[in-house]
């Protein structure tokens, strides 16, 4: 996917609600906060209402008359915290109303930063060969579940558990994942030149 240079321009039309730059902004943003949403290891209707919630936000702020986006060329930065408060909100709301249910494997993880692992050409690569590297079972349910997101009793059926087992599959695979991610990071570690401050 090709970065696209933001201007004051393309911002002023947005917040007029021009619909030619509404449109490109939906289908621009669409796949990078859907990746940077699945990466959170979030069910996917909570992905499609986070990601509504920050277009909302976004369009929300920008029509408030304020100056919220104070340098047009970082637009696609400010799209990200927005989306990253939208996602905090959600947790905080998650941990105070059902800590113990279903929910608990949509908490974040800490122990791997996944956020926008997926969003370059080059760290999707490394996602597949991490999941090729998985065993067989272990990545068809990663990939039924979070690529192609069929619903919980879907997955179920394929591989023939119940919802019990199935949360016992998922977190075994996620884990494997992870260890696979960390040991394929720190190899590109050494190789990778340090991080410039933005």
């Amino acid at each position: 996917m090709e970065l696209f240079a933001f201007t004051r321009e393309y911002v002023e039309r947005l917040r007029e609600g021009d619909p030619s730059t509404e449109q490109h902004f939906f289908a621009y943003f669409d796949q990078l906060l859907r990746i940077k949403l699945r990466a959170k290891m979030l069910a996917s209707e909570t992905v499609e209402d986070l990601r509504q919630e920050t277009y909302i936000r976004v369009l929300v702020n920008l029509r408030k008359g304020e100056d919220a986006v104070r340098q047009p060329e970082r637009f696609g930065a400010y799209v990200n915290s927005v989306c990253n408060y939208v996602l905090m909100e959600f947790y905080r709301a998650s941990n105070k109303t059902s800590p113990w249910d279903d929910s608990y494997q949509e908490l974040p993880d800490h122990a791997v930063d996944t956020e926008g692992m997926l969003v370059s050409k080059q760290s999707r690569e490394r996602v597949r060969q991490v999941l090729q590297a998985l065993p067989k079972k272990d990545r068809d349910l990663l990939w039924a579940f979070f690529i192609e997101e069929k619903d919980k009793d879907e997955v179920c059926r394929q591989f023939g558990v119940d919802r019990e087992y199935f949360r016992v599959l998922l977190h075994r695979a996620k884990d494997k994942f992870r260890v696979l991610y960390e040991k394929d990071r720190e190899s590109l570690s050494g190789k990778l030149p340090p991080r410039q401050p933005v």
